[in-house]
């Protein structure tokens, strides 16, 4: 099926020579790849078979999976970019031959304003078991002996030499460190550059985040010699052609550009000249972080063998309209919805454990709010009716109110994830990554989009959806978008809907008979190579189903699968390292994810070709929500390590 909806696909794109050449390249190589690809999935299917984990650890069986729920725009990318910088040091410094130093130990969240919009804490020189499991990690992730080598560019501020961890650091860094932001619409094209040059290596050196013009807010590290600490900040700020400067009697040093130096209550402080103002308020009896209510209650339950966390807090309505906080929101909107949420990562030998925990609005449910964070039953439910063999399964709850800050999300992690692979011309073989993701996304955007028409034809009759694929190569996919349907009549006539605004955005649409539907269109667009099937259908214990299928046999397993994930093993496995009751509503394949994009020759894709060593290290990905409290969700992901 998959290949006869292939054909005409390529056929219609243009002169016969050019469509021809693109398929026999793609055949060409599925028979090449074949036997690989159905050598790694008997291996995989093969190790599905529930082992006992190892004692201690949350690591899913070698071949288990788990995807996530993801929600919102530039928020999100200053979240994720904030967080792997405080996560890289953490882990970093973890890493490079540090031990725990003593010291004051101090949280740097005390030094924090209550009002940071975004904040991140470390440990950084953790000890015994914790700097242990952060170096396995490290080493499993990224297959080098010192994983951590290049995060000192953190540290990299204007005019800087290269710096040596145990001649410039060693001597004064205390355990904790911390990151935070006073405002979330300034640029975060720095900070993706700092994550870029620290995480994904580069010879381009990095420009420091923190400046007047920049990134507002700073680095706050604690100190074991507060005159060692000095001595490091003023040789940085002099490198920088900083000038002496004073503000309410503490005296440090500041660039014409903002960026500002200086120990503030011990703690050692870089970033903009704005937000050293702000510690220097705190220390002086300003309202800190660390005492403040949504903060404190979540640190509370946080886990205790955390190395590192990051903390937000919603947008408020002045913000929210605003195109600067549209870009930045995305982000965190698209893991934690309109609520607080603080996110521990959790390393181990075998696994990296992700613990986004979230403040319940007093206002409205979990379901509502949105979030990929959102502990909804729905969820795992909608993912266990999916597809049996999955390799890739998503369930989701009350969809028809989250829809819009689902593909909004989607669309920010497709955009962060191409600007740190890097830009470059795409493959020329008539396949690309962002083409791809281009197509998919397309429908759901107009499904999701923010308009009365969209939500009176579309979003009024959704309930719960899923999404899944399985299939080793490009002529064995088969993947669809689920939703479940209130109103059987109304997502019935939303097929002829959607197709009419898929015409209108360029899309070739024509009528199609799929067995067992009751209304069915194949659309092509631009960027897919086959055809997307567009059906409402009955499922077999008679619920309406809306199905956005790739071809007409995805269309069919979405609708009658010959088995489900509900007693699958392999949601079984991702129970199990979830643990804590939690039942899964996000499974990846990761070696059968790789191994299909090697078959379809988009290893080598610039926007995804430097995130591919990580993916060949992973194993798989369990994700999945309960409640711990009347006010605390939590939303679980763990990463199974090689």
């Amino acid at each position: 099926m998959q290949e006869r909806a292939l054909k005409p696909q390529l056929q219609s794109n243009g002169p016969t020579r050019p469509a021809r050449s693109l398929r026999v390249r793609l055949y060409d190589r599925h028979l090449r790849h074949r036997s690989y690809c159905r050598h790694r999935l008997r291996a995989a299917t093969a190790a599905r078979t529930p082992r006992p984990l190892q004692k201690g650890t949350n690591a899913l069986p070698a071949a288990s999976f788990s995807p996530s729920r993801s929600r919102t725009p530039r928020r999100l990318r200053q979240a994720i970019t904030c967080g792997a910088l405080l996560a890289s040091l953490g882990g970093g410094l973890a890493g490079c031959g540090s031990s725990n130093p003593g010291g004051t130990s101090a949280d740097p969240a005390t030094a924090v304003p209550a009002s940071a919009a975004l904040y991140a804490g470390a440990t950084v020189r953790p000890a015994g078991q914790q700097g242990i499991a952060a170096l396995a990690a490290g080493k499993a992730l990224t297959n080098e002996a010192d994983p951590y080598l290049r995060l000192l560019s953190v540290l990299q501020t204007p005019g800087s030499p290269q710096l040596n961890y145990k001649r410039d650091v060693a001597p004064w860094l205390g355990v904790h460190a911390g990151i935070f932001l006073t405002s979330l619409s300034s640029s975060a094209d720095a900070l993706l550059s700092l994550v870029k040059q620290g995480v994904l290596g580069g010879s381009a050196p990095s420009t420091f985040p923190f400046s007047a013009s920049g990134v507002q807010g700073a680095i706050v590290l604690d100190t074991t010699n507060a005159e060692d600490a000095r001595s490091f900040l003023n040789r940085q700020a002099q490198h920088a052609g900083a000038h002496a400067s004073v503000y309410r009697g503490i005296s440090y040093e500041s660039t014409g550009g903002g960026v500002a130096f200086g120990v503030v209550d011990h703690f050692a402080v870089i970033g903009s000249e704005a937000g050293l103002h702000s510690v220097i308020d705190t220390t002086l009896g300003g309202s800190s972080l660390a005492h403040a209510s949504g903060y404190a209650k979540l640190l509370a339950v946080a886990p205790a063998n955390a190395l590192a966390h990051i903390f937000t807090t919603p947008s408020s309505p002045e913000q929210a309209g605003t195109p600067a906080q549209e870009s930045t929101s995305g982000l965190l909107m698209l893991l934690a919805g309109a609520r607080e949420a603080n996110i521990s990562l959790v390393p181990s030998a075998t696994s990296l454990s992700l613990d986004a925990d979230t403040l319940a609005s007093t206002s409205s449910p979990a379901s509502t709010t949105g979030g990929l964070l959102a502990a909804d039953p729905e969820g795992a439910q909608a993912l266990g009716e999916l597809p049996g063999e999955s390799w890739l399964a998503i369930g989701l709850g009350h969809v028809g109110s989250t829809l819009t800050q689902d593909v909004q999300g989607l669309q920010t992690l497709t955009s962060l994830g191409s600007t740190l692979g890097g830009g470059g011309p795409e493959s020329t073989a008539g396949l690309s990554l962002s083409g791809l993701l281009q197509a998919l996304t397309t429908p759901l955007g107009e499904l999701g989009a923010n308009n009365a028409q969209a939500k009176r034809d579309f979003a009024s009759w959704m309930g719960s959806a899923g999404i899944f694929a399985s299939g080793a190569s490009l002529f064995e996919l088969r993947g669809a978008v689920v939703i479940a349907s209130k109103n059987p009549s109304r997502s019935r006539a939303a097929v002829a809907e959607l197709a009419a605004q898929l015409r209108k955005a360029g899309g070739s649409v024509a009528s199609a008979s799929i067995p067992s539907t009751e209304a069915a269109v194949g659309v092509r667009l631009s960027g897919l190579p086959v055809v997307l099937d567009i059906a409402a259908g009955r499922n077999a214990a008679g619920q309406a189903k809306f199905v956005l299928g790739i071809g007409e046999a995805s269309v069919q397993a979405a609708l009658h699968p010959t088995s489900t994930l509900a007693n699958a093993t392999s949601r079984n496995a991702a129970a199990a390292a979830l643990g804590e009751d939690t039942q899964p509503s996000l499974i990846v394949d990761f070696p059968t994810l790789v191994s299909l994009l090697e078959g379809i020759g988009l290893t080598e894709s610039p926007s995804i070709s430097k995130f591919i060593p990580y993916l060949r290290s992973a194993t798989t990905l369990a994700g999945g929500g309960r409640s711990l409290s009347g006010e605390v969700d939590r939303y679980r992901l763990v990463f199974g390590l090689q």
